[in-house]
């Protein structure tokens, strides 16, 4: 595991990284999307990510940012969000479970 990634699982909790192990199922991939928007806006208080789970059991997180930073996270011509897609589902690959990422206002 490299440094990075660890990082990214200390991030909430503090805890070292065997501590995403145990979270749900797509709970580690909400905590990332978080963590990589509050990176890209210029109000991280105002980011926040909803889970929720499918009857397939696709998990569905719905990114919020303040109404100034939409550009920010959606890029120009989709670019950013489509980037924030693909690392979100690289993530949840070893889960087993489809996750769509939807960003909303």
């Amino acid at each position: 595991m490299d440094v990075s990634q660890d990082t990214l699982e200390q991030h909430d909790e503090g805890e070292p990284s065997d501590a995403g192990e145990s979270q749900a199922p797509g709970e580690r991939s909400r905590g990332l999307l978080e963590y990589l928007a509050e990176g890209l806006v210029e109000d991280p208080e105002g980011v926040s990510v909803e889970r929720f789970e499918e009857q397939d059991g696709t998990i569905v997180l719905e990114l919020c940012v303040a109404d100034g930073d939409y550009g920010k996270v959606i890029g120009r011509g989709g670019r950013t969000a489509h980037a924030l897609r693909t690392v979100v589902k690289a993530a949840a690959t070893g889960t087993g479970r489809r996750v769509l990422v939807d960003i909303v206002d």
